[in-house]
């Protein structure tokens, strides 16, 4: 089986979610066999196996829909040629190789409100995409099978009749844990809960705020850089609190500020993964978070569960940390110890070899 990885949604310098999960299972994959990559910025190179690269252009383009056309040329002669993508959106028309899409989460469709700091256009067609769910139904119906990152998002794409391929389940991960042999950890000192994501509508983070007025002497620290207008909106909402804006920090330094925290909170109302929440796991902070499925499915019984808007809730847990810290920590570390990069390459090599097996058939019929 040839395996090829579109990379070009990875961002040089600049990692995000999609492209941390694209690294990881570049470097646990080709531990199983040898993988090729696609990319369209050389740059997109750093970090992975020294394996044969072939250039794209960037998945952006107005040609990606086409894209499968350059991918001919390359795995031309190889009918064993799979290729995994870590997005929905790489262009399959007119493909002859087997091709995995992945689904992260869908959101949108059920908090379609865009950000409110985008212009007023942009905003208008942000709405009108998540009105439908034809635009995936027509994006999934180019694959041989669909890869999502939970079996909450799994559940979704079922639920919606998105797909009529195979829909498994290929999860995060993390390389955040901790060294080998760290003894159980101790509750750092002071009271610092981090939050550590984006000021969407959809996550809530102004409950966290009214929680961190309920909090005398903690302190809450956001991580992410934020947008206009919403800082000034959280320091009223936390008032007599005084949270703390990071407005980014490298991995290093988010290390750091989970490693000197309390709790890791997020009250979000809609998760595909959690991410965040499992980083948080690996480094032995608690959590606490909100009881939706995706954080059930990443923290299980180590996990602390507040319902969705409830900032009292969340304060609560919070002071509840202070008997049961050391617990929880050695609970979460567990739990996330379960959670690696080999295990979702494992997962994904047999959805590869299942999605090959189905375009072999589907070429015989032909």
């Amino acid at each position: 089986m040839r395996v090829l990885v579109d990379c070009r949604y990875i961002r040089p310098g600049r990692p995000d979610g999609i492209g941390r999960y694209t690294t990881g299972l570049v470097r646990a994959l080709d531990r199983i066999a040898p993988v090729e990559l696609l990319v369209s910025d050389p740059r997109q190179r750093d970090g992975l196996p020294d394996r044969p690269a072939h250039t794209l252009p960037a998945p952006t383009g107005a040609g990606e829909p086409l894209v499968a056309r350059r991918v001919n040329r390359i795995v031309a002669g190889s009918p064993d040629a799979v290729v995994f993508s870590p997005m929905q959106t790489m262009g399959t028309l007119g493909r002859r190789y087997a091709v995995v899409l992945t689904v992260h989460d869908l959101i949108y469709y059920r908090h379609p409100a865009p950000p409110p700091w985008l212009p007023a256009t942009v905003r208008a067609v942000w709405r009108a995409y998540h009105l439908s769910w034809w635009p995936q139904r027509l994006l999934l119906a180019g694959a041989d099978a669909v890869a999502c990152v939970s079996g909450a998002t799994a559940g979704l794409v079922a639920a919606h009749r998105l797909s009529r391929r195979e829909v498994a389940v290929v999860p995060d991960a993390t390389d955040f844990h901790l060294p080998p042999g760290t003894p159980t950890r101790s509750r750092p000192p002071g009271n610092r809960i981090v939050y550590a994501g984006s000021f969407m509508p959809y996550k809530d983070v102004a409950t966290l705020a009214r929680a961190a007025a309920r909090l005398p002497g903690h302190e809450l620290h956001l991580v992410s850089p934020v947008p206009p207008g919403v800082r000034t909106e959280l320091e009223r909402l936390a008032a007599p609190a005084r949270p703390v804006f990071h407005d980014g920090v490298d991995d290093d330094g988010y290390r750091a500020l989970l490693d000197g925290a309390t709790a890791l909170v997020s009250a979000s109302r809609d998760e595909g993964f959690g991410l965040p929440v499992l980083e948080a796991m690996a480094r032995g902070c608690p959590v606490v978070v909100t009881d939706i499925p995706a954080f059930r499915e990443v923290a299980g019984d180590a996990g602390v569960f507040v319902a969705p808007g409830d900032d009292a809730g969340f304060a609560a847990a919070v002071r509840a940390l202070d008997t049961t810290w050391t617990q929880r920590s050695d609970a979460v570390r567990a739990r996330a110890a379960e959670q690696t990069w080999d295990g979702a390459a494992g997962a994904l090599q047999a959805v590869l070899e299942r999605a090959l097996a189905r375009h072999r058939r589907r070429r015989g019929r032909g």
